[in-house]
């Protein structure tokens, strides 16, 4: 049971993205207005020829009626949005487009026709920026951002398509999903010049060990001129023996052991390993591989798995940016 927020600034295409998840995945529609009671703005929500006031009924309805597909309109209120946010069926989807673009929708939609550029954009800015519900603050709690410079209809649909909005791992990640996001939060740690990377080591869906590149315990770290060969930006491939960081996949390797790694070990790792940690990889009997971002080495270490028993595999998750 998803439910979808659709936010935007003015005429980005909200209405659009609507109607797609209402004719294309059979959302229905909640709609919401403010009400004023003793001085206080709450929000009303009707849905299902049902009234609900606050947004603590609204969650508990769409928690209760879980079987349900659900969509959301004109998302500006960042309370609601926490409080949807902790549920597993949430998506906030953000609509954009250029100013110029949105301006002419406008001028060209039933609103005023002599609107100026200047005044559009001083209500685009007051909507986008007031501090308590302003559009803007969403943007960094989206799931999808879509950018709609479409001037028809169809392209956006095709757009909003192409995201793949009903794919399960958007709600929940799928492991390799939930294993990568992991290896990508350790590359985080690395200190290496050249590239982050990291590695996560994984056995019967349990994590055994995390690693991310760097040089060696005890010395100077790479990002702090530990290491002569990063530091002087050579080329991928070049000066590998002088070379003082050791590899995610290696750090990895060497804090879980072979005995631990077993023969049901999976590696994941954000860029594919190299010639090198390949070889280590075969030799401790990782039965597969798992990469997000190729590498300079890819067909060279894919023969060396190969030959060595281990299943590579490429993982791409979906779309969060749809241009």
């Amino acid at each position: 049971m998803p439910v979808f927020g659709v936010c935007g600034p003015i005429c980005s295409g909200k209405d659009v993205a609507v109607e797609y998840l209402r004719t294309q995945h059979s959302c229905t529609l909640i709609e919401c207005c403010e009400t004023i009671k003793a001085s206080t703005s709450v929000t009303v929500f009707k849905v299902d020829g049902e009234t609900l006031t606050g947004v603590s009924e609204l969650v508990n309805f769409v928690t209760r009626n879980w079987r349900k597909r659900y969509v959301l309109n004109n998302f500006s209120d960042p309370t609601l949005r926490d409080a949807l946010s902790k549920r597993p069926f949430f998506l906030l989807v953000y609509l954009d487009a250029p100013i110029l673009t949105r301006y002419e929708r406008y001028v060209k939609s039933k609103r005023p026709y002599n609107i100026t550029l200047e005044m559009f954009c001083r209500m685009q800015d007051s909507a986008a920026f007031n501090p308590i519900d302003g559009v803007n603050k969403h943007r960094a709690f989206a799931n999808v951002y879509i950018n709609n410079d479409s001037s028809e209809k169809p392209q956006l649909w095709e757009k909003l398509k192409r995201a793949d909005l009903m794919n399960g791992d958007r709600f929940r990640p799928c492991w390799d999903a939930y294993f990568m996001q992991l290896a990508s939060l350790a590359s985080m740690r690395s200190n290496c010049m050249k590239r982050r990377v990291g590695c996560v080591l994984v056995r019967d869906q349990r994590v055994i060990a995390t690693g991310y590149n760097g040089t060696p315990r005890g010395l100077r770290n790479c990002n702090e001129g530990g290491c002569t060969r990063c530091n002087s930006a050579a080329k991928s491939g070049i000066g590998l023996g002088t070379c003082l960081c050791l590899h995610a996949e290696e750090n990895a390797l060497l804090e879980a052991g072979r005995e631990r790694i077993g023969d049901r070990g999976i590696l994941y790792c954000n860029t594919c390993p190299c010639l090198t940690c390949s070889v280590k990889i075969a030799q401790v009997g990782i039965s597969e591989v798992v990469y997000s971002t190729s590498y300079s080495m890819d067909n060279q270490s894919a023969d060396i798995l190969k030959a060595g028993g281990v299943v590579l595999r490429q993982f791409v998750p979906p779309l969060t940016d749809v241009f």
